[in-house]
């Protein structure tokens, strides 16, 4: 996955990124319901405090909000996912 610049995006596109987050994930809000709108600013200042990114996956060609702890950890599971594969070559590769 590719962190994306919420900056980088024009308006209308990362709105639409946010409301179909929304949609399709929803978001703790308590015993209490919140209203569209109200969901949109949260997540609109969560991204703002960079609590939350933009992650664009390549293979499935699309865009997605993540927690950034969860970006990260993402992040590093691929990294060490990266390594294995390329020690498991070398061992290979010295094997041959």
């Amino acid at each position: 996955m590719i962190l994306i610049p919420v900056e980088r995006l024009a308006p209308d596109i990362l709105e639409g990124i946010i409301e179909e987050y929304i949609g399709r994930e929803g978001t703790d809000y308590g015993f209490q319901e919140a209203s569209m709108d109200a969901k949109l600013r949260q997540v609109r200042e969560q991204l703002r405090r960079g609590e939350v990114v933009v992650a664009y996956d390549p293979v499935l060609e699309s865009c997605n909000l993540l927690v950034k702890r969860d970006w990260e950890r993402l992040s590093r599971e691929a990294q060490l996912a990266q390594d294995s594969t390329a020690l498991e070559s070398q061992k290979t590769n010295l094997s041959d």
